[in-house]
C-alpha cells in the first residue's frame, strides 16, 4: 500500500524509541559516613552533584574532601581501617554496593592529585597506559587516541616531537596535564580534582583551570581547593565542608555573598 512521503515519515518518526533524557544529577550520595577506628571522617553526607558543571568542594585542610573524592572510586578500599557505609550513585549503579569489578567502576573517574604522578615510561605510554590494560593494542588507534588527548589538554604542540622521550622530563605543569590526558583516554564521565594546581605555578594553575572550563562541556568536574578566589573562579555549585560535614552548598553567588553560617562566613573573610 502506498502512502504519501510525509504520512511515512511521520510513520518512521513515531516508530522510534523516545531518546533517553539523562538525569541532572550524574552522582548521589546518601548518609556517607566513613570512620577510621574511633574517628568518624564523613559525618551523614548526602549531595548531589550536578552534570557537566564544576562542583567545588571548598573547606580547611583535614575536613574531609579528599577523604570524599577517595569514596567516589572507591581508593578507600585500599585503607583496611577505613569503613565506608551508605550510598554512593554513579548515574544509577550504587557503587558501594555494586556488582561491577573495581576497575570498571574507577575508569568511570578521572582521577587528577595534588602533585602529577607519570608513570616512568614515555609520554605515548603514559597516555596509552590504560587502552592497553583494556587490551586495545591497536597501533592506528591508540596513536589517534594519543593525538586527541594530549590536543585536549593542550599539550600536544609542545611534545609532539618527542613522544617516546621519559614523561619525567616534562615540567610539573606538563606533567599534570600529562596525568589529566591519561585520565581522559579511558573515556570517563567524571574528573575528579584534588588540589591539582596546588604543586604547580600561577601559568600553568591557570592553564588547568581554563582546560577545566572548557571540558565541563563533555565531562563533570569535582575540584577539591581551600583557595577561595580558586573557587570563585572556577565553581558552578559549591559544597562548604568543615570536619566531614557539610555545612552549606548551592550556588557561588549566593553562598560567597550571602554565606548563611558562621563558619562559612569566617572562611571567606580570612580567604580573601
Amino acid at each position: 500500500m502506498y502512502l504519501p512521503n510525509d504520512i511515512t515519515k511521520e510513520a518512521v518518526r513515531e516508530s522510534k524509541p523516545p531518546q533517553e533524557t539523562k538525569p541532572e544529577h550524574i552522582v548521589r550520595i546518601r548518609n556517607l559516613n566513613t570512620t577510621a577506628g574511633k574517628n568518624h571522617i564523613l559525618k551523614n553526607v548526602n549531595l548531589d552533584i550536578p552534570r557537566n558543571k564544576v562542583t567545588v568542594l571548598l573547606g580547611p585542610s583535614g575536613c574531609g574532601k579528599t577523604t570524599l573524592l577517595k569514596c567516589m572510586n572507591k581508593l578507600t578500599d585500599l585503607y583496611r581501617e577505613l569503613k565506608v557505609s551508605g550510598n554512593i550513585f554513579i548515574e544509577n549503579d550504587d557503587i558501594l554496593n555494586s556488582r561491577q569489578n573495581i576497575p570498571a567502576i574507577r575508569q568511570k573517574m578521572g582521577l587528577l592529585s595534588q602533585r602529577p604522578y607519570c608513570l616512568p615510561l614515555s609520554i605515548y605510554k603514559n597516555v596509552v597506559y590504560g587502552l592497553r590494560l583494556k587490551g586495545i593494542r591497536n597501533k592506528a588507534l591508540t596513536a589517534c587516541v594519543v593525538e586527541r588527548h594530549l590536543r585536549e589538554v593542550g599539550l600536544w604542540d609542545e611534545v609532539k616531537d618527542r613522544l617516546h622521550s621519559p614523561a619525567s622530563s616534562l615540567s610539573i605543569g606538563q606533567q599534570q596535564r600529562l596525568c589529566l590526558a591519561r585520565g581522559l583516554a579511558v573515556k570517563p564521565s567524571i574528573i575528579l580534582a584534588d588540589e591539582p594546581t596546588s604543586a604547580l605555578d600561577p601559568i600553568s594553575s591557570r592553564i588547568i583551570e581554563n582546560l577545566f572550563t572548557e571540558m565541563k562541556k563533555q565531562y563533570t568536574i569535582i575540584l577539591v581547593t581551600h583557595i577561595m578566589r580558586q573557587a570563585v573562579r572556577m565553581a558552578d555549585h559549591v559544597v562548604f565542608m568543615y570536619y566531614g560535614e557539610i555545612i552549606e552548598k548551592g550556588n557561588p553567588n549566593e553562598l560567597f555573598r550571602n554565606p548563611q553560617t558562621e563558619k562559612l562566613r569566617k572562611y571567606i573573610l580570612e580567604g580573601n
